[in-house]
């Protein structure tokens, strides 16, 4: 395929670029599902409810390293090109989900067990944290004039049919296993499953042309004036990190929690848990290409604060609804509602986030802003659900949190665009 500008639009190369992604959320998805079984052969306790904090604790711990990837391996890719990245992305996250599928539990190693799961996962999160930067820039640089973000919103597109994948992993594995089987090394299976698929998607990846706009680039800035530039331009990416607070929260809570919370705290079955997930999974596959796509012709500032507002004033009313009478069809319900919330808005977020970053770090800043507020708040989402429920006795303390992201995201929203106006006016009178 020639190297041309046209070459680099078709749907092969949007699913050669997203393909890693697919890993990522996939390694991410299955920890959560599997958190409580993960809990046992890691983090055996007396008291389940601290066996399963350590354990959610790990999940979280992984978000950490993100940062720092973003960072690192955020600098690389804008010096380096983002083909290269995006191959050294699915190589240690790779190497993350080996780890985690191969370790013997605590019963056979001790301690080492559960300080080889937490080192796996600090690998996936320090891989992670810059493969969303990656691929969304890449999918923005590549983007047809006036589709920017319909093809952005693949990126997001992309980890849905990962959490699909895992949720119908997850109901067969339990429709063929006994809970026991499951608990003590069914829940290995998916791990093993993921391993096994990296290196179809290493080739895949492989076969990735650099994109045009950074091939002409004239001046590629040294990894020194990178960082440099990052810090002139703080505002932007904090500001981009209170943003992506309202899609990770939102995110984790209807995917990577929902097994969790569907179990421990609401009392349904395993497999309705799953099937629910599956279905979220499904509804933002549907809906983040289709609210892409919207935001380019109706603009990104309208959704975000469209559903920023809805989610601030129906998030914790719909969690109350849900957890007044469980049931399978409320939690789907409940589940599709805050599905299309995030959707319609991470459409028109992401796209967002890539134009305000300045393009020589449009990668590390994007991945910077990104992976600090999964850091701080959305890979800790299962962790604080349970923390807050624990401790204030109110099941549906859920949606004061996603309350609490969608206030972040609200007043991210009207500080870009105020920015991005100020900025506008400057040079026109310039």
């Amino acid at each position: 395929m020639s190297n041309t500008p046209q070459s680099q639009h078709g749907f092969r190369t949007v699913f050669r670029v997203v393909s890693g992604n697919f890993l990522e959320m996939y390694d991410f998805m299955v920890y959560g599902f599997y958190a409580a079984a993960i809990a046992k052969t890691f983090f055996p306790s007396g008291d389940e409810f601290a066996s399963l904090m350590l354990s959610l604790a790990t999940f979280g711990a992984g978000f950490l390293m993100r940062p720092l990837g973003a960072i690192i391996l955020g600098a690389y890719i804008d010096h380096h090109g983002r083909r290269k990245g995006l191959i050294l992305t699915l190589v240690l996250m790779a190497l993350g989900t080996l780890l985690i599928a191969c370790v013997p539990g605590y019963a056979s190693i001790g301690v080492a067990a559960p300080l080889l799961v937490l080192a796996g996962r600090l690998l996936q999160g320090f891989s992670a944290g810059v493969e969303l930067g990656g691929v969304s820039v890449y999918l923005a640089e590549i983007a047809k004039p006036g589709r920017k973000g319909f093809y952005v919103s693949w990126q997001s597109a992309s980890q849905q049919v990962a959490v699909i994948f895992a949720g119908l992993l997850g109901v067969i594995l339990h429709a063929t296993l006994a809970p026991q089987q499951m608990d003590e090394w069914g829940w290995r299976v998916p791990f093993l499953i993921g391993c096994l698929i990296v290196p179809f998607l290493f080739l895949i990846r492989r076969s990735l042309e650099e994109t045009e706009e950074f091939k002409t680039r004239k001046n590629r800035p040294s990894i020194a004036e990178i960082y440099r530039s990052m810090a002139e331009n703080w505002r932007i990416i904090v500001a981009g990190c209170m943003m992506v607070v309202m899609t990770t929260v939102s995110f984790y809570m209807i995917t990577a929690y929902t097994p969790t919370f569907g179990k421990t705290v609401l009392k349904l079955d395993d497999v309705d848990n799953l099937i629910v997930t599956m279905c979220v999974g499904l509804s933002n596959f549907i809906w983040l290409p289709l609210m892409g796509a919207l935001s380019d012709r109706v603009g990104r500032k309208p959704l975000l604060v469209i559903f920023t507002v809805a989610t601030l004033l129906t998030a914790y009313p719909a969690v109350s609804w849900l957890v007044a009478e469980p049931s399978f069809s409320r939690l789907l319900m409940v589940e599709l509602w805050l599905s299309f919330l995030y959707g319609s808005y991470n459409g028109a977020m992401v796209v967002t986030l890539t134009e305000v970053m300045p393009p020589a770090v449009r990668t590390a800043g994007f991945s910077l802003a990104y992976s600090l507020a999964t850091a701080l708040f959305g890979g800790f989402t299962p962790a604080i659900s349970t923390y807050l429920i624990h401790s204030t006795g109110n099941k549906a303390a859920p949606g004061l949190w996603l309350m609490f992201a969608a206030v972040c995201g609200l007043v991210a929203t009207l500080i870009i665009f105020r920015t991005a106006r100020r900025s506008e006016a400057a040079l026109r009178a310039a």
